[in-house]
């Protein structure tokens, strides 16, 4: 029997800009990423760990994308955008395009529940080729 694995999606933290100062001089942020949900903390060796923002956005207009035969796409090529609303903490229009074979999505997250903060995040699909798996 043949079962197909869609794929592997990598989300790949590019840099935060202008994030909160919770010591006394800086900080020392991590992010935790859950499905549909990324929140930011500044790491304390002595203390409870400091919330620092978080931020939401939707995977449905990337797996849209994912799900389109690209077989014949260009490098380069734009396959999707996506507005910042309402309903997502998007900085800016947040493109997905063919790059080397990859579908991938760029992004600037605006932190919420916080003075400042932004992410940068990308999104990156690796397909896994069609396997057998025996029963």
């Amino acid at each position: 029997m043949l079962d197909r694995i869609l794929g592997l999606l990598r989300v790949r933290v590019i840099r935060g800009v202008n994030l909160a100062v919770r010591d006394v001089r800086s900080s020392d942020p991590y992010v935790v990423l859950r499905m549909g949900k990324q929140e930011v903390y500044d790491k304390d060796t002595f203390s409870a760990d400091d919330p620092m923002g978080n931020a939401e956005f939707s995977i449905e207009p990337f797996f849209e994308v994912v799900k389109k035969d690209l077989g014949d796409v260009s490098n380069g090529i734009v396959l999707g955008k996506v507005l910042p609303n309402r309903q997502n903490c998007l900085a800016e229009e947040s493109v997905i395009r063919w790059a080397n074979n990859k579908v991938v999505q760029d992004m600037v997250l605006r932190l919420r529940n916080v003075e400042c903060g932004e992410i940068e995040l990308q999104l990156q699909w690796i397909d896994i080729p069609i396997t057998k798996v025996a029963k």
